[in-house]
């Protein structure tokens, strides 16, 4: 799959191969998580019976029920009314203008009965009505007959003037306490009993006494509209909206769904003939987030492009099985009253990246598993955020991340997932105290032990998972490397067995190969592990390599030099081949196939130079290729350095600078790092480091004096 993967890299370039993948990571996301947050749809038609019961998946506000409510709010309200104090006394001040309109008729009366002959009373009154008109035209007008005219002008001046006070003081008494407009015929007919009951009022003008009291009583409290207008605005304002709620019951199992049934059925976008695109809009906004965040990561990635193409690819593999079992859980968490979304393995995409890839992805994916959890594991009636899950998945995630090393062995591994289980319980502890709610033993122990398999399956689904990955990707995890580094592997046994001298010739190279790689950020533990192999090739003719000529001659004397050239040239190629057969990791079949590149086989060359000058020097030349990491090309140095040293005489310090220095600028000078990055900066590095390292091996020793006799 790699290989497949590998050539469309190499057809598209990395650009649109990383732009590729980071968008198909955005569509798994999107497809995984849209299903959960869509909602549910119903078929419902008006005046059927109802297959289930229908709760809200939403929260929203029932606008008809809210103005309803308002109206009724505002129905309830008492209006607020003014009350007109000045009222009475312009009351007064009408009905004495009327009385003063008849005392101007009887004095016209008298004028005539003087000057000459008096006019009939008949004129009288019709003068008196024309003048009272405007009374009788306005509003709540007097009504006065000509019977009542007459009477008014035939009392005397006296016995009218003290009408007209009894009038004004009942009017003004009346008028002196609040009178409402619904209340002004009560009010009217208690002045006109009032008027009646008196005794200083002739019987003759009582209608028409009864008939100007009420006309002067009227109401002097009144409704303030502004202010009643601002009092009801408030009223419907202050009503809270009528909404419904969030797993809200809208119709029960065999209920028939009537129109207002059917209205907040539409209301909360549950119908089939609805679609809300809110939900599947914000999902996009996440999906995008994530997705700059993966660009924004493999961008600052200082790895090869090579590198950053099988992290995007285990990335979305990870993610791909993290969702899957959320989706199982999903699947069954309808058929259990606890929240059995507390079993997933909080520490697993993290463990798995942290072990594959490095911290800083690891932590984003964390990040991304547990919000992606939060939308997939919830067990309401809406699509929102459980934050619970979410913090748990957190929680749970970052302490793998950071409680697990790269180079941690297995039982290591399983040490981390209990601290995880730890973890994850004080979370459950923190999570039972904190929701006030009431819970049962058996739901607290459920909780707790579903914390501690979370965390134990965090670890066994990583140590599960991780060979998988290995060789679905050609990763090589550094627990791998732990791994093949065990000397009771069948490789190391036979190095160990049947090559002595190579064995400890490449723990010696392990050991410069390893400081050196460590002090220039290259990866340290594979160099160890590929040094303890990358001479496997010598088993095939042991006793041809000089570390394994032990009280025995060199065969080497005896041979012709271009046989000799062959059997040493040949040890990398088989080494190579018996690690293929083995399956190891392609890594170190590199570095047992490059640690010498195209190197010169310089004696045997000059020895065969000796009787051949015209011999071609690229005939004893190792097959290559060159080293093309670092970490092969100091393995490279390593090797070269460690036999040059070991098989000099009293080395001192300066002797091994000299030696080493020489060394690695031959190596450079022949081309052997031009297809590896290698710095200069890292080559004084790597001199510096294997200096100390071999001056710490090949120290002087103190000569003691002997003891004399």
């Amino acid at each position: 799959m790699v290989t497949r993967i590998r050539a469309i890299y190499e057809k598209t370039g990395f650009r649109v191969f990383s732009f590729s993948m980071i968008f198909l990571i955005g569509i798994i996301l999107f497809s995984f998580l849209y299903s959960n947050i869509k909602g549910d749809t119903y078929n419902i038609e008006l005046f059927q019976l109802s297959d289930e019961t229908i709760r809200s998946s939403k929260t929203v506000e029932d606008p008809v029920k809210t103005e309803l409510e308002r109206q009724r709010a505002a129905s309830e309200l008492t209006p607020s009314y003014k009350f007109n104090d000045e009222l009475a006394d312009n009351q007064s001040a009408v009905i004495s203008s009327l009385f003063g309109y008849v005392q101007d008729a009887k004095k016209l009366e008298t004028e005539g009965e003087e000057g000459k002959e008096a006019a009939e009373l008949q004129e009288m009154v019709a003068e008196l009505r024309e003048t009272t008109r405007l009374m009788e035209t306005s509003e709540n007008g007097l009504r006065l007959t000509d019977d009542m005219l007459r009477s008014l002008l035939t009392l005397s001046d006296e016995r009218l003037v003290a009408v007209q006070q009894e009038i004004e003081n009942v009017a003004e008494n009346i008028l002196a306490s609040p009178v409402r407009e619904e209340d002004l015929n009560i009010k009217r007919n208690e002045a006109e009993q009032l008027i009646r009951s008196n005794e200083e009022i002739p019987a003759s003008v009582l209608q028409a006494a009864a008939a100007i009291v009420r006309f002067g009583v009227k109401a002097n409290e009144t409704v303030d509209e502004s202010l009643t207008e601002a009092q009801l605005k408030q009223a419907r304002e202050s009503v809270e909206p009528t909404k419904i709620l969030q797993g809200q019951v809208l119709v029960q199992e065999g209920q028939v769904v009537d129109r207002e049934v059917y209205r907040q059925l539409e209301l909360a976008g549950i119908t089939d003939n609805q679609t809300d695109w809110k939900p599947a809009l914000g999902l996009l906004l996440f999906v995008l987030i994530v997705m700059g965040l993966l660009l924004i990561v493999v961008q600052r990635s200082q790895e090869p492009e090579q590198k950053k193409m099988t992290a995007l690819l285990v990335l979305a593999a990870v993610l791909i099985i993290s969702l899957t079992l959320m989706k199982l859980l999903g699947a069954v968490s309808g058929n259990f009253d606890v929240e059995i979304a507390f079993l997933f393995p909080t520490a697993l995409a993290g463990m798995i990246i942290r072990m594959l890839l490095n911290e800083r992805t690891a932590i984003l994916v964390t990040f991304i598993t547990a919000a992606s959890a939060g939308l997939m594991l919830q067990n309401s009636y809406s699509p929102i955020l459980q934050m619970e899950v979410v913090l748990y998945i957190l929680f749970g995630g970052l302490a793998g991340v950071y409680l697990i090393e790269r180079d941690d062995r297995r039982a290591r591994l399983l040490q981390t997932s209990l601290l995880v289980a730890i973890v994850n319980s004080l979370f459950i502890g923190f999570y039972l105290l904190i929701s006030q709610s009431q819970y049962d033993m058996a739901e607290v122990g459920f909780y707790f032990t579903a914390a501690i398999v979370s965390g134990l399956l965090s670890g066994a689904l990583t140590i599960g998972l991780l060979p998988f990955f290995e060789w679905a990707f050609g990763l090589l995890s550094p627990m791998r490397l732990i791994e093949l580094s065990n000397p009771n592997h069948p490789l190391l046994k036979k190095i160990l067995t049947e090559t002595p001298g190579t064995y400890h010739h490449s723990v010696m190279v392990a050991n410069l190969a390893d400081a050196s790689c460590e002090a220039i950020g290259a990866n340290g533990l594979l160099a160890r592990v590929g040094c303890y192999y990358h001479d496997i090739g010598k088993t095939k003719r042991p006793q041809y390599f000089i570390e394994n000529q032990v009280n025995i001659a060199n065969p080497h004397d005896s041979l012709p030099p271009e046989t000799s050239r062959d059997i040493i040239l040949a040890h990398g190629a088989q080494g190579a081949e018996m690690l293929r057969k083995y399956k190891m990791p392609k890594e170190i079949i590199d570095i047992a196939d490059q640690h010498h590149g195209t190197s010169l086989l310089k004696f045997f060359y000059f020895k065969e130079k000796e009787k051949n000058p015209e011999v071609s020097e690229e005939e004893y030349r190792y097959n290559g290729p060159k080293p093309q990491t670092k970490e092969n090309a100091v393995i490279m140095a390593a090797d070269s350095i460690e036999a040059a040293v070991r098989s000099m005489k009293d080395p001192t310090s300066e002797k091994i600078k000299k030696l080493v220095e020489a060394i690695i600028e031959d190596k450079l000078k022949d081309g052997q790092f031009d297809e590896c990055d290698l710095t200069m900066k890292e080559l004084k590095t790597i001199k510096s480091v294997m200096c100390e390292t071999l001056n710490g091996i090949f120290h002087t020793r103190i000569e003691y004096p002997k003891d004399k006799e």
